[in-house]
């Protein structure tokens, strides 16, 4: 009970005037990023990175998260009124939404998005306050060997997962952790992979690969892409019927649900979560309209599994120290700018920190639905902006942002030439997320293999002697059988 009542004071502490106008400065950028097409939470995370230097942890990390969440939710207006997702998620509602907008009931279907996500946004929240304590717990008695299996068992799902094929996937990922490796070698203290380049004994910034792999990548590939339309729906009355909340109500919690579990694991992203709910209501009967047809459904029940597959995203990270995507990839990040390690010991030893991410969690969702409901026409008019007037903006924010951490030229340099690297695997059909889940995990794996030798006396039997290692171990194995033995049946 006194945990509770300890608990319950860290959240009421962080609620203070200045963090929620971060919560609402957060949620109102994110969702204006979700709105716009071609910049994306991860490009967006890490170009406003720079801006959270100045605040404490706790104000970082409420800003940061606001953002993420609030792009999933951006995504959706756009995806309904112009069938013009602004994030990968997006796609999914607009597969009925849109539908219900040509209809002449935009106005609902944004309604019920918002409604579905405000739901699944606070159940996640009580869902990652009730488990991540006692996860954390857990983790605590695993042993480095255990915790070297954990971690590359993420990657391979990482690259199972990603899109496009697997093997190259895994080539990113390994790519990633070289990437990660360069610098000075904790164990011996000796320069290592650095080319004779001095700035690289530091190692390769995080800054300068995410905004590279991302901000810029993406920039170049949204001026390669098609124009905006520049009409807008009408929206009409932006509340649903009785008929329409009961219609979207038990696919909101089935889409909680999958979104949810789908969420903890490493890998899995939030258009996944929402393509598996949307499969899943094909198995019951939509009391309106059929899936694809304009469906209630198929509104309510992939956004509330995109918001909470979002959020329970963090519960990996938080417990185990392990990024699921690019863009809890980029908040770990921040949180190391910060010194703080997300991990086992993140909860126990940061109280605050935790209570400040529930709390813009809830605050947030809320936030997000009474800013969104009278705003969605506005939102919908950025469009008219022509991409091209955005983009010397955002490259220069890139060049000062990156420029400002270190104050190094080479940074910017490194910037570019990562721009390069992500534009160039876009256009090779391949994504550039497993590079970063490599350089984020690579060195944690290698500094727990190196402790397990270290214990061990150089001893590799010691990995199936640990049950986590060995479990991870052998799900590695039976799953790369699979892949293998169905790729044979195929041909």
């Amino acid at each position: 009970m006194s945990d509770v009542v300890s608990w319950a004071a860290d959240f009421a502490g962080v609620l203070t005037l200045q963090n929620l106008l971060l919560c609402f400065t957060g949620a109102l950028v994110g969702t204006i990023v979700g709105v716009l097409p071609g910049i994306g939470p991860a490009a967006t995370l890490a170009l406003l990175l720079p801006l959270t230097f100045t605040l404490d942890p706790a104000g970082a990390l409420i800003m940061l998260a606001a953002i993420y969440y609030g792009a999933q939710y951006g995504s959706s207006t756009t995806a309904i009124l112009l069938n013009l997702p602004g994030e990968s998620s997006g796609v999914v509602t607009a597969l009925d939404g849109h539908r219900m907008a040509l209809a002449g009931r935009a106005g609902p279907a944004i309604a019920i998005a918002a409604l579905a996500s405000l739901f699944a946004g606070l159940a996640s929240a009580v869902f990652i306050a009730l488990v991540a304590g006692p996860i954390a717990q857990w983790s605590l008695l695993i042993a480095p060997a255990g915790l070297a299996g954990l971690i590359a068992l993420g990657l391979f799902a990482a690259a199972i997962i990603a899109p496009g094929k697997p093997l190259a996937a895994l080539t990113l990922i390994l790519f990633g952790a070289c990437l990660g490796l360069v610098g000075t070698d904790s164990g011996g203290g000796r320069p290592r992979f650095t080319l004779g380049i001095t700035e690289l004994r530091d190692g390769i910034g995080f800054m300068p690969l995410v905004m590279g792999l991302f901000a810029i990548a993406e920039l170049i590939r949204a001026l390669e892409s098609g124009s905006r339309p520049q009409r807008i729906a009408p929206l009409g009355l932006p509340w649903p019927t009785r008929a329409d909340l009961k219609a979207a109500l038990l696919p909101a919690l089935r889409g909680t649900g999958i979104g949810g579990i789908l969420g903890v694991i490493p890998g899995v992203t939030t258009v996944m979560s929402a393509l598996a709910a949307r499969g899943l209501e094909r198995a019951f009967k939509t009391p309106d309209k059929p899936l694809g047809e304009g469906a209630v459904a198929g509104v309510s029940a992939p956004e509330a599994a995109n918001n909470a597959s979002a959020q329970s995203a963090l519960i990996p990270l938080l417990t185990l120290g392990l990024p699921g995507n690019p863009v809890i990839a980029v908040l770990a990040g921040a949180l190391m700018i910060h010194g703080i390690a997300p991990g086992p010991s993140f909860i126990d030893s940061n109280p605050d920190l935790f209570a400040a991410l529930i709390a813009s969690l809830v605050v947030g969702n809320v936030i997000l639905v009474v800013l969104n409901l009278p705003l969605a026409g506005l939102w919908a008019s950025l469009l008219r902006v022509p991409f091209p007037k955005l983009v010397p903006l955002i490259i220069v924010f890139s060049l000062i942002g990156v420029y400002s951490v270190q104050n190094s030229l080479f940074d910017v340099w490194l910037m570019l030439a990562f721009g390069a690297l992500g534009w160039l695997l876009v256009r090779l059909g391949l994504e550039p997320t497993p590079i970063v889940l490599g350089f984020i995990l690579g060195p944690a794996f290698e500094e727990y293999l190196r402790r397990t030798l270290l214990f061990s006396r150089g001893d590799p039997s010691v990995f199936f002697s640990d049950p986590v290692s060995l479990t991870s171990i052998a799900i590695i194995v039976c799953a790369t059988a699979f892949l293998i033995l169905r790729r044979r049946y195929r041909q």
